[in-house]
């Protein structure tokens, strides 16, 4: 695809060789990313950060990435500080905003939402999630992730086995993801959740039709037995119509450092697009795999500025010039490395 001015809405966009070009421009974001150097290739440059619903990483990474790159941010955070909340239309706030910014990062309850916002807008919209649908960057970030999990062990993509486990029904992040690796080869996807809250039919499809091997599964243990990468997911309690049928799921997939050692290769990567739920009642992934080396869910938000970065820096075309623009830092920082 050709990225400059371009909007990024769902992953059906992308070919492989665009995943692979986009990885290759996160990777030269890193001293960046850990402040080794700044650049100010975005100087005057306006992000728009439109955020309807609850958003941590996404939000923050979302303007930090621009700010590493020299821009500025303005922010909308929930319909009742927006004229959204006396009436105006996707339509009339696209147009308006649009003329503030340079490049709108919008997240929004309903599905479609997003798409009808950026056919509005005059400048590029990325898509930071779109209620249960789509959340684009997200995956672009967990696949980067796993390509940098999996190379220090001289493996690649394709060939991937990976457990998706929890709310896989309402889990935009799950969707993205499966939808991003049909562009690679030979995967074996093991999906794991309750019957009621089982990956949407349309997902599964593509995913048999791309020739890989899905397997459905509501056993915990017996679906990380053989797989490279456990990616667990919380449930979606903000999507369901009451607070006690999602109360009805917690809990059901519960991964400790017993269940690990006992099940789990010894190498296997645990992943999570957080926030994961450290509520007793929840305690998706227990807080005794903190110290385990597998636990990536701390890479995975550090790679989520890498990737960000890119994304901005492909869509307003300035990756030929981010280095030109680079210069010390002058404050003490300590960073890992990324």
């Amino acid at each position: 695809m050709e990225f400059a001015g371009a909007h990024i809405l769902s992953v059906e966009q992308f070919e492989r060789s665009d995943i692979e070009r986009i990885f290759d421009v996160a990777d030269t974001m890193g001293p960046y990313a850990l402040r080794e150097k700044a650049t100010r290739v975005l100087e005057g440059a306006i992000l728009g950060n439109m955020f309807f619903e609850p958003s941590t990483r996404t939000r923050v990474s979302f303007g930090c990435a621009f700010n590493l790159l020299g821009g500025e941010v303005r922010e909308t955070t929930g319909f009742k500080s927006s004229a959204i909340a006396k009436g105006e239309s996707l339509y009339d706030t696209a147009r308006v905003l649009s003329g503030y910014s340079d490049v709108i990062c919008m997240r929004h309850p309903a599905e479609g939402s997003v798409a009808e916002f950026a056919a509005a807008s005059r400048v590029p919209v990325i898509n930071g999630g779109d209620g249960a649908n789509e959340h684009p960057s997200q995956a672009l970030l967990d696949l980067y992730t796993i390509r940098k999990e999996l190379r220090g062990r001289n493996r690649g993509l394709d060939g991937l086995r990976i457990a998706m486990i929890g709310d896989l029904k309402y889990g935009r992040t799950v969707h993205s993801l499966c939808r991003l690796l049909c562009l690679f080869n030979n995967v074996h996807i093991t999906l794991v959740s309750p019957a009621e809250l089982a990956m949407p039919e349309f997902y599964v499809e593509l995913a048999r039709q791309a020739g890989h091997k899905v397997t459905i599964s509501s056993e915990l243990t017996a679906s990380i037995s053989n797989v490279d990468i456990v990616y667990s997911t919380r449930i979606q309690e903000e999507r369901f119509p009451t607070k006690e049928e999602a109360d009805l799921y917690r809990g059901r997939f519960r991964l400790n450092q017993a269940i690990y050692t006992k099940f789990c290769e010894p190498n296997t990567v645990i992943m999570h697009p957080l926030p994961r739920d450290s509520r007793s009642d929840a305690n998706e992934l227990d807080n005794d795999l903190n110290q385990n080396p597998n636990l990536a869910i701390f890479r995975q938000a550090d790679n989520g500025l890498l990737v960000r970065m890119a994304l901005f820096a492909m869509v307003l075309d300035v990756v030929h010039l981010v280095d030109q623009y680079a210069r010390p830092v002058h404050w003490f920082h300590r960073r890992d490395k990324i």
